[in-house]
Protein backbone atom coordinates (compact mmCIF):
# COMPACT_ATOMS: atom_id res chain seq x y z
CA UNK A 1 0.00 0.00 0.00
CA UNK A 2 1.44 3.35 -1.08
CA UNK A 3 0.63 7.01 -0.45
CA UNK A 4 -1.13 7.10 -3.84
CA UNK A 5 -3.54 4.29 -2.95
CA UNK A 6 -7.17 5.44 -2.78
CA UNK A 7 -7.72 3.33 0.34
CA UNK A 8 -5.70 2.85 3.52
CA UNK A 9 -6.08 0.25 6.29
CA UNK A 10 -5.03 0.60 9.91
CA UNK A 11 -5.57 -1.74 12.86
CA UNK A 12 -6.18 -1.35 16.56
CA UNK A 13 -6.61 -4.76 18.09
CA UNK A 14 -9.58 -6.56 16.58
CA UNK A 15 -10.89 -3.40 14.87
CA UNK A 16 -9.70 -2.36 11.40
CA UNK A 17 -10.26 1.07 9.88
CA UNK A 18 -10.64 1.19 6.11
CA UNK A 19 -10.17 4.80 5.02
CA UNK A 20 -10.97 6.46 1.71
CA UNK A 21 -8.11 8.78 0.79
CA UNK A 22 -9.38 11.10 -1.93
CA UNK A 23 -9.95 14.33 -0.04
CA UNK A 24 -11.71 16.64 0.07
CA UNK A 25 -14.78 15.02 -1.55
CA UNK A 26 -13.81 11.34 -1.96
CA UNK A 27 -15.59 11.12 -5.31
CA UNK A 28 -15.76 7.46 -6.24
CA UNK A 29 -14.92 5.61 -9.40
CA UNK A 30 -14.36 1.95 -10.28
CA UNK A 31 -10.83 1.98 -8.84
CA UNK A 32 -11.95 3.30 -5.45
CA UNK A 33 -14.84 0.85 -5.04
CA UNK A 34 -12.63 -2.04 -6.16
CA UNK A 35 -9.92 -1.00 -3.69
CA UNK A 36 -12.49 -0.85 -0.88
CA UNK A 37 -13.76 -4.33 -1.79
CA UNK A 38 -10.22 -5.73 -1.96
CA UNK A 39 -9.34 -4.29 1.46
CA UNK A 40 -12.51 -5.52 3.11
CA UNK A 41 -12.25 -9.01 1.63
CA UNK A 42 -8.71 -9.28 2.99
CA UNK A 43 -9.98 -8.27 6.44
CA UNK A 44 -12.91 -10.65 6.13
CA UNK A 45 -10.43 -13.53 5.80
CA UNK A 46 -8.32 -12.33 8.73
CA UNK A 47 -9.33 -14.12 11.97
CA UNK A 48 -7.72 -11.33 13.99
CA UNK A 49 -10.19 -8.77 12.63
CA UNK A 50 -13.65 -8.85 14.21
CA UNK A 51 -15.14 -5.54 13.05
CA UNK A 52 -14.44 -2.95 10.35
CA UNK A 53 -14.85 0.83 10.40
CA UNK A 54 -15.40 2.55 7.04
CA UNK A 55 -14.13 6.13 7.23
CA UNK A 56 -12.80 8.88 4.98
CA UNK A 57 -10.33 11.72 4.85
CA UNK A 58 -11.41 15.20 3.80
CA UNK A 59 -14.54 17.24 4.36
CA UNK A 60 -17.00 14.77 2.82
CA UNK A 61 -17.53 11.10 3.54
CA UNK A 62 -18.26 10.52 -0.14
CA UNK A 63 -19.86 13.06 -2.47
CA UNK A 64 -20.75 10.36 -5.02
CA UNK A 65 -19.54 10.20 -8.60
CA UNK A 66 -18.03 13.32 -10.12
CA UNK A 67 -20.12 13.57 -13.28
CA UNK A 68 -18.93 17.10 -13.94
CA UNK A 69 -15.47 15.69 -14.67
CA UNK A 70 -16.21 12.07 -15.60
CA UNK A 71 -18.83 12.22 -18.33
CA UNK A 72 -18.24 8.65 -19.50
CA UNK A 73 -16.52 5.44 -18.45
CA UNK A 74 -17.47 3.39 -15.40
CA UNK A 75 -19.87 6.00 -14.02
CA UNK A 76 -21.87 6.00 -17.26
CA UNK A 77 -22.06 2.18 -17.44
CA UNK A 78 -21.99 0.97 -13.82
CA UNK A 79 -23.75 -2.29 -14.64
CA UNK A 80 -21.14 -3.54 -17.10
CA UNK A 81 -19.54 -6.94 -16.43
CA UNK A 82 -16.90 -6.32 -13.77
CA UNK A 83 -18.15 -2.75 -13.48
CA UNK A 84 -18.87 -0.43 -10.61
CA UNK A 85 -21.96 -2.21 -9.33
CA UNK A 86 -20.30 -5.62 -9.50
CA UNK A 87 -17.62 -4.23 -7.20
CA UNK A 88 -20.29 -2.69 -4.96
CA UNK A 89 -21.95 -6.10 -4.55
CA UNK A 90 -18.62 -7.42 -3.25
CA UNK A 91 -18.89 -4.92 -0.40
CA UNK A 92 -22.31 -6.26 0.57
CA UNK A 93 -20.88 -9.81 0.61
CA UNK A 94 -18.51 -9.03 3.50
CA UNK A 95 -19.35 -11.29 6.43
CA UNK A 96 -17.97 -9.21 9.29
CA UNK A 97 -19.81 -6.26 10.84
CA UNK A 98 -19.04 -2.81 9.43
CA UNK A 99 -19.54 0.57 11.12
CA UNK A 100 -19.63 3.73 9.01
CA UNK A 101 -17.97 6.90 10.31
CA UNK A 102 -20.02 9.49 8.40
CA UNK A 103 -18.38 12.79 9.32
CA UNK A 104 -19.46 14.77 6.25
CA UNK A 105 -21.56 14.62 3.11
CA UNK A 106 -22.82 11.27 1.82
CA UNK A 107 -24.44 12.18 -1.49
CA UNK A 108 -25.90 10.09 -4.32
CA UNK A 109 -23.81 6.98 -4.75
CA UNK A 110 -21.91 8.15 -1.67
CA UNK A 111 -25.13 7.57 0.27
CA UNK A 112 -25.25 4.11 -1.27
CA UNK A 113 -21.74 3.50 0.02
CA UNK A 114 -22.72 4.80 3.47
CA UNK A 115 -25.45 2.14 3.60
CA UNK A 116 -23.00 -0.73 3.13
CA UNK A 117 -22.18 -0.67 6.88
CA UNK A 118 -24.48 -2.20 9.48
CA UNK A 119 -24.41 0.98 11.57
CA UNK A 120 -23.59 4.64 11.00
CA UNK A 121 -22.10 7.13 13.46
CA UNK A 122 -22.57 10.72 12.32
CA UNK A 123 -22.66 14.36 13.41
CA UNK A 124 -24.91 17.41 12.95
CA UNK A 125 -22.68 18.74 10.15
CA UNK A 126 -23.09 15.63 7.98
CA UNK A 127 -25.41 15.74 4.98
CA UNK A 128 -27.28 12.82 3.45
CA UNK A 129 -28.95 12.99 0.04
CA UNK A 130 -30.26 10.62 -2.61
CA UNK A 131 -30.05 13.43 -5.16
CA UNK A 132 -30.38 11.31 -8.30
CA UNK A 133 -33.66 12.80 -9.54
CA UNK A 134 -32.19 16.28 -9.10
CA UNK A 135 -29.57 15.18 -11.62
CA UNK A 136 -32.15 13.61 -13.94
CA UNK A 137 -31.18 9.99 -13.31
CA UNK A 138 -32.47 6.87 -11.54
CA UNK A 139 -31.10 5.95 -8.08
CA UNK A 140 -28.25 3.44 -8.05
CA UNK A 141 -25.70 1.59 -5.89
CA UNK A 142 -28.46 -0.69 -4.61
CA UNK A 143 -30.20 2.17 -2.82
CA UNK A 144 -33.63 1.10 -4.08
CA UNK A 145 -33.17 -1.89 -1.75
CA UNK A 146 -31.03 -0.57 1.08
CA UNK A 147 -32.72 2.78 1.74
CA UNK A 148 -36.33 1.56 2.13
CA UNK A 149 -35.05 -1.47 4.06
CA UNK A 150 -33.47 0.92 6.56
CA UNK A 151 -35.95 3.79 6.89
CA UNK A 152 -39.15 2.43 5.34
CA UNK A 153 -40.71 2.85 1.92
CA UNK A 154 -42.41 6.18 2.66
CA UNK A 155 -39.34 8.00 3.96
CA UNK A 156 -37.20 6.49 1.19
CA UNK A 157 -39.68 7.67 -1.46
CA UNK A 158 -39.60 11.16 0.05
CA UNK A 159 -35.80 11.32 -0.16
CA UNK A 160 -35.66 9.81 -3.66
CA UNK A 161 -38.33 11.99 -5.28
CA UNK A 162 -37.36 15.30 -3.67
CA UNK A 163 -33.58 14.79 -3.71
CA UNK A 164 -33.49 16.81 -0.48
CA UNK A 165 -30.51 16.90 1.86
CA UNK A 166 -30.92 16.12 5.53
CA UNK A 167 -28.48 16.68 8.38
CA UNK A 168 -27.09 14.20 10.85
CA UNK A 169 -29.69 14.85 13.54
CA UNK A 170 -32.58 14.17 11.17
CA UNK A 171 -30.76 11.12 9.79
CA UNK A 172 -30.66 9.65 13.29
CA UNK A 173 -34.30 10.60 13.90
CA UNK A 174 -35.52 8.63 10.85
CA UNK A 175 -33.19 5.67 11.40
CA UNK A 176 -30.74 6.45 8.61
CA UNK A 177 -27.92 6.76 11.17
CA UNK A 178 -27.55 5.29 14.66
CA UNK A 179 -25.44 7.63 16.78
CA UNK A 180 -24.99 11.41 16.77
CA UNK A 181 -21.75 12.85 18.18
CA UNK A 182 -19.58 15.91 17.69
CA UNK A 183 -17.89 15.98 14.31
CA UNK A 184 -14.41 15.57 15.78
CA UNK A 185 -15.57 12.46 17.61
CA UNK A 186 -17.21 10.60 14.72
CA UNK A 187 -14.33 8.26 13.95
CA UNK A 188 -13.46 7.52 17.57
CA UNK A 189 -17.13 6.84 18.36
CA UNK A 190 -17.38 4.51 15.35
CA UNK A 191 -14.26 2.68 16.54
CA UNK A 192 -15.74 2.43 20.04
CA UNK A 193 -18.92 0.87 18.62
CA UNK A 194 -16.81 -1.52 16.53
CA UNK A 195 -14.82 -2.47 19.63
CA UNK A 196 -18.08 -3.14 21.49
CA UNK A 197 -19.18 -5.48 18.69
CA UNK A 198 -15.74 -7.11 18.65
CA UNK A 199 -16.10 -8.18 22.31
CA UNK A 200 -18.94 -10.53 21.35
CA UNK A 201 -18.18 -14.06 20.16
CA UNK A 202 -17.01 -13.67 16.54
CA UNK A 203 -18.57 -16.86 15.20
CA UNK A 204 -21.92 -15.94 16.76
CA UNK A 205 -21.71 -12.37 15.46
CA UNK A 206 -21.07 -13.49 11.89
CA UNK A 207 -23.76 -16.17 12.14
CA UNK A 208 -26.36 -13.74 13.51
CA UNK A 209 -25.48 -11.09 10.94
CA UNK A 210 -25.83 -13.66 8.16
CA UNK A 211 -29.34 -14.54 9.38
CA UNK A 212 -30.38 -10.89 9.63
CA UNK A 213 -29.09 -10.14 6.11
CA UNK A 214 -30.41 -13.32 4.46
CA UNK A 215 -31.17 -12.65 0.80
CA UNK A 216 -29.81 -9.10 0.87
CA UNK A 217 -26.94 -9.67 -1.57
CA UNK A 218 -29.26 -11.35 -4.06
CA UNK A 219 -31.73 -8.45 -3.76
CA UNK A 220 -28.95 -5.93 -4.35
CA UNK A 221 -27.65 -7.86 -7.36
CA UNK A 222 -31.11 -7.79 -8.94
CA UNK A 223 -31.63 -4.15 -8.00
CA UNK A 224 -28.32 -2.95 -9.42
CA UNK A 225 -29.06 -4.70 -12.72
CA UNK A 226 -32.36 -2.82 -12.94
CA UNK A 227 -30.86 0.45 -11.67
CA UNK A 228 -28.08 0.27 -14.25
CA UNK A 229 -30.54 -0.35 -17.08
CA UNK A 230 -32.62 2.66 -16.06
CA UNK A 231 -29.55 4.82 -15.57
CA UNK A 232 -28.15 3.87 -18.98
CA UNK A 233 -30.98 5.45 -20.96
CA UNK A 234 -31.39 8.38 -18.59
CA UNK A 235 -27.69 9.23 -18.88
CA UNK A 236 -28.38 9.85 -22.58
CA UNK A 237 -31.23 12.29 -21.87
CA UNK A 238 -31.13 16.05 -22.18
CA UNK A 239 -32.48 16.25 -18.63
CA UNK A 240 -29.39 14.52 -17.27
CA UNK A 241 -27.11 16.93 -19.13
CA UNK A 242 -29.14 19.80 -17.66
CA UNK A 243 -28.97 18.30 -14.17
CA UNK A 244 -25.18 18.05 -14.31
CA UNK A 245 -24.84 21.56 -15.76
CA UNK A 246 -27.10 22.98 -13.06
CA UNK A 247 -25.21 21.18 -10.31
CA UNK A 248 -21.89 22.48 -11.64
CA UNK A 249 -23.24 26.04 -11.88
CA UNK A 250 -25.05 25.75 -8.51
CA UNK A 251 -28.39 26.78 -10.02
CA UNK A 252 -31.89 25.32 -10.13
CA UNK A 253 -32.20 22.89 -13.07
CA UNK A 254 -34.77 23.43 -15.82
CA UNK A 255 -35.90 19.99 -16.92
CA UNK A 256 -37.93 19.43 -20.11
CA UNK A 257 -38.74 15.69 -19.96
CA UNK A 258 -36.48 14.81 -22.88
Amino acid sequence: MTADDPVGVTREGAVAVVEMRRPPHNFFDLDLIRALADAMETLDRDPGCRAIVLAAQGTAFCAGGNFSERADGALRDPGADGGLYAEAVRLFRIGKPIIGAIHGAAIGGGLGLALVPDFRVTCPEARFSANFTRLGVHPGFGLTVTLPRLIGAQQASLLFLTGRRIGGAQAVAIGLADELVEQAQVRSAACALAAEVAVSAPLAVVSTRKTLRAGLVEQIQAATRHEAAEQRWLFASADFAEGVAAMTARRVPVFQSR
